[in-house]
């Protein structure tokens, strides 16, 4: 486990695979396996010792605190403009979560129960913290190698989708310019997140606390009126939050747990969560464009998984080499904030249903 940890750290470093992350996780594997250290012991029932700290930072992540404060970061640093602008988006988002529905059944079949398949499933999302509030809650056994999937898939989005990309569209569609997005009030910035809210948390109140906190994030950005928080949230708390999430989600990589047959299923799961996420997001963004009459690019529908703004720049980059007057970002960021929206309500979706 202690070389594991040094070829994440390797990764996260000279590879620059998600390092914001992945670093932390990998020297929280380094801590948890350093002989005698107990970094992660629990208490004693009497609590007549203390426990590790890393045990106690961890409660952060049992509790589904870390997961939530992330998501008031991302919140804050999130432009919904171009999904409020085309709310045809949210479609395309939602579609960008069939690779969500397959790993599941598939993990099934593979022997994993209803619980660790639904926490490996959420990996297709390509939302770290979304994985990590779910895995906790559902199979925290699964939590590190579900961990480190989530977030090395998420660094390789370039190098997954764009294949994917180039097997299922033609050169023609690919060229396809997009007219410019309407310009969005304020008062529908401010609104937004309000209704956003009350729909989603009413319909799926397990996901409350990761879109209560993604929504007020975005409402501290668009009513200008709090801008220390807002400056606060995302700078100096994610940045924070970060640290504990990913030490503490590498500290339970312990190897009678991690280095397991399980492990490697998961990791395949996950890969496959990702391409089959992306094949959806495509095939609705086809159809946009044959029942548009050709005005919608389809690449903007492999944004529609929630790496944000990753998969948007993906989109992006594919759109201009096929045609360099071509600019597809924030339409693709449509999509791709949707894909955070969607992703959380996949997950709430997955813990109502499978949740004690």
């Amino acid at each position: 486990m202690m070389l594991i940890a040094c070829i994440l750290i390797y990764m996260a470093i000279v590879k620059k695979y998600e390092p914001l992350l992945l670093l932390p996780i990998a020297f929280g594997v380094l801590l948890a396996n350093l002989p005698m250290a107990n970094l992660m012991a629990a208490p004693p029932d009497d609590h007549s010792q203390v426990g590790g700290l890393l045990y106690y930072l961890y409660q952060g992540v049992k509790l589904g605190i870390y997961p939530s404060l992330i998501f008031l970061g991302v919140g804050a640093m999130t432009d919904f403009g171009p999904l409020i602008a085309r709310p045809s988006s949210l479609f395309l988002g939602a579609a960008a979560q069939l690779g969500i529905y397959i790993a599941f059944v598939v993990a099934i079949c593979l022997g994993f129960n209803p619980q660790e398949g639904a926490a490996i499933a959420i990996i297709g999302g390509a939302d770290g913290p979304t994985a990590i509030f779910l895995s906790a809650r559902l199979a925290p056994e699964l939590l590190p190698a579900i961990a480190i999937a989530a977030y090395s898939y998420m660094a390789l989005i370039p190098m997954i989708q764009p294949p994917i990309m180039r097997l299922l569209t033609t050169k023609k569609e690919r060229e396809i310019e997009m007219v410019q997005l309407r310009e969005v009030s304020k008062l529908e910035r401010i609104v937004f997140p309000i209704v956003v809210t009350i729909v989603v948390c009413m319909l799926l109140p397990s996901v409350s606390p990761l879109i209560g906190m993604l929504m007020l994030g975005n409402l501290f950005r668009e009513s200008g009126v709090v801008e220390r928080l807002n400056d606060t949230v995302q700078h100096a708390l994610i940045n924070i939050v970060t640290i504990f999430l990913g030490t503490t989600v590498g500290a339970t990589a312990v190897a009678e747990v991690f280095l397991s047959p399980a492990t490697i299923k998961i990791i395949v799961l996950g890969l496959m969560a990702f391409v089959f996420s992306t094949i959806g997001g495509l095939l609705l963004g086809k159809l946009m464009c044959f029942l548009s009459g050709g005005k919608v690019n389809p690449l903007i529908g492999s944004a529609g998984v929630s790496a944000v703004p990753m998969a948007a720049r993906v989109s992006q980059s594919e759109g201009q080499k096929a045609n360099p007057a071509n600019f597809l970002l924030m339409h693709a960021m449509g999509p791709n904030v949707a894909g955070v929206i969607g992703s959380a309500v996949a997950a709430g979706f997955l813990l109502a249903m499978f949740g004690s």
